[in-house]
């Protein structure tokens, strides 16, 4: 028996050492079938699906004042709404930092689309073509007038019919003005 599993091994081993090997032939034949074709799928990523637009906000001195970020997302592709349908989801998510007098008050999400996937038993809340959120920011009273740029991250993850791609982060940077 053990003569048997080791003539198997062998044999497994022998098989996969041919289907390794390089054929012989020129090099200029190597390097064309070595270069990718151009009909080879080409690498999706969240934030290559995702794009986003800020707009940006006038807001007085001690007043509070609403920048948008609007969302096209490539079609045939979604992402998670906020808040997702199921815990495990990865919704997608404005992150801003106060700065320089600026706080962000809340953030308001659109409400997503209910969609029927194959890979879910219940219909997702998603996000298709555009979407906006809404950030709602305050000047504090000591806030110096004049223009400026608010830094932030939207976090998305981009999925089709079949799949989800790995989360990704884009960075945005919202005009403010404070008068």
């Amino acid at each position: 028996m053990a003569q048997i599993k080791v003539l198997v091994f062998a044999l497994c081993a022998a098989l996969a050492a041919c289907a390794c090997a390089k054929s012989p032939g020129n090099n200029a034949n190597q390097a064309a079938t070595a270069a990718p074709s151009s009909t080879e799928a080409p690498h999706i990523t969240s934030v290559g699906v995702v794009k986003a637009t800020p707009g940006g906000a006038d807001i007085p001195v001690g007043g509070s004042g609403e920048a948008t970020v609007r969302l096209n997302i490539d079609q045939g592709y979604h992402v998670n709404a906020n808040p997702p349908s199921y815990p495990y989801l990865k919704a997608t998510e404005v992150e801003i930092a106060a700065s320089n007098g600026l706080t962000v008050s809340f953030i308001t999400y659109p409400g997503g689309i209910s969609k029927k996937f194959a890979f879910a038993e219940k219909p997702l809340s998603v996000y298709e073509g555009e979407a906006d959120i809404k950030i709602r920011l305050r000047a504090d009273k000591s806030a110096a007038r004049g223009s400026r740029n608010l830094s932030g991250k939207l976090l998305v993850q981009a999925c089709d019919n079949q799949v989800c791609y790995a989360p990704g982060t884009i960075n945005i940077v919202i005009p403010v003005n404070i008068r």
